[in-house]
């Protein structure tokens, strides 16, 4: 037991006539180590007959140096005292060469201070005054006697193992429940979200408990955000949920396959257009936003909203979109077949043009839309002559047999424009 022991051959043989005898010196320190583990043997079972006070007196030792467990709340004074049992028992079975008991006892203080919340600085300075304690009453008992005084200094390097190896073992065990714990936190948290955001709790103080419960405000002006993620598991908006904090807004999220979903209770000063610009720089990639609403009953037709903001944005950009700014991009991204079919009934002889003819055209047709029906000033948007212009939207209206200056056939187009961007249709090449 005791084979890492600080005794070696030089120290207990230096300066003897021995050291020109290997043979003989190699008994001795064999014997010595030997005399020393049992003195120590018989000392620990000494001690083992009054472990009960030793815990006492270690249970009030503890109390008086760490006030973590001063007051008997987070631990109560009596499973404290257990504890201080079974490890100084476990300690001293193993000291005495009785039995190899393992590392249990310290692994299971180590579980059960991690669930009852106790931070694990206080708790390895408890064990170090456990260890400290279990060394000096060690120390105590042998100083009538001179051998097992002795004895038990050069075992001390094993000693001291002994209890690091048990304070080793309890903060792997407290380190594993705290991940446990994490672990079914984010559960119980995903669960409550998800309850919340697919409206399954109908009742208003079911309502207030999971508002609650997820650290929301039960009253305040809400949006919910869907924001799209980069690969499956990645966060789409790093660090979120921190971000906002920082700035007093609470918000809670949900990392699902394609999307980071959220739930955010707005607070003054930050209004949806500074939610949407602290969103904006965290985004991987197209991000929705609902109208905002007071009542948490309405938070499903919210991620309805933000969904469907967030496919209104165009494909492969961080484009930001609020439900209530765009109503005909999320109307069409709302019923996409029906989009597709404007698209190709629309503008799909200028789907079937080869590249760059088919970019050129949808480029100046959604130039001069942004500018208000200027040809002028969308010339100057696309960096090209005004003829220009004028000569690839005659082109727009020859291949669709639509006219430009007519309402309706105007409104077709630009519906049919947007479908072709929310879709992710003009960047494929037709068949």
């Amino acid at each position: 037991m005791f084979g890492r022991s600080v005794i070696s051959t030089e120290h207990l043989c230096a300066g003897t006539t021995t050291m020109a005898q290997p043979g003989l010196c190699c008994a001795m320190t064999r014997q010595l180590a030997a005399d020393a583990e049992q003195s120590v043997q018989a000392l620990s079972r000494i001690l083992l007959t009054t472990v009960d006070d030793l815990a006492t007196e270690l249970t009030d030792r503890i109390r008086r140096a760490e006030p973590q467990y001063r007051d008997g709340e987070a631990v109560p004074v009596h499973e404290l005292w257990e504890s201080c049992r079974r490890n100084l028992e476990h300690i001293l079975i193993q000291l005495a060469g009785d039995a190899r008991p393992g590392v249990e006892a310290a692994r299971r203080t180590g579980r059960r201070r991690a669930e009852q919340g106790v931070p694990l600085p206080a708790i390895l300075h408890a064990y170090r005054i456990g260890g400290r304690f279990i060394w000096d009453t060690l120390v105590a008992h042998s100083e009538d006697n001179e051998v097992a005084r002795e004895a038990l200094l050069r075992a001390g390097a094993d000693v001291w193992t002994i209890i690091d190896d048990y304070s080793e073992a309890l903060i792997e065990a407290y380190r594993e429940t705290i991940a446990e714990q994490a672990g079914r936190n984010m559960q119980v948290r995903n669960a409550l979200l998800s309850s919340l955001l697919e409206g399954n709790l109908k009742d208003g103080s079911q309502l207030w408990e999971c508002a609650a419960m997820l650290q929301l405000p039960a009253h305040s002006t809400f949006v919910v955000v869907a924001a799209e993620t980069p690969r499956t598991g990645d966060e789409a908006l790093i660090g979120v949920e921190e971000t906002l904090r920082r700035r007093g807004v609470a918000s809670v999220w949900r990392l699902e396959t394609e999307l980071q979903v959220g739930v955010v209770a707005l607070r003054a000063p930050v209004t949806v257009p500074k939610l949407c610009e602290h969103l904006a720089p965290l985004a991987k990639g197209r991000v929705g936003v609902s109208t905002p609403y007071t009542n948490l009953d309405q938070t499903t037709v919210a991620l309805r909203q933000a969904q469907v903001a967030y496919a209104a944005a165009t494909p492969g950009t961080r484009d930001l979109i609020r439900y209530e700014q765009e109503p005909i991009a999320v109307l069409l991204a709302s019923v996409p077949e029906l989009g597709g079919n404007v698209a190709h009934a629309v503008l799909g002889p200028i789907l079937e043009l080869a590249e760059p003819n088919r970019e050129l055209m949808l480029d100046t047709l959604r130039a001069w839309f942004a500018e208000d029906g200027s040809a002028a000033a969308a010339a100057a948007r696309l960096h090209v002559h005004r003829n220009t212009v004028h000569y690839r939207l005659r082109r727009v209206e020859e291949l669709t047999d639509r006219s430009l200056s007519r309402p309706t056939d105007s409104a077709e187009l630009y519906f049919a424009l947007e479908s072709t961007r929310i879709l992710g249709l003009e960047s494929r090449r037709p068949a």
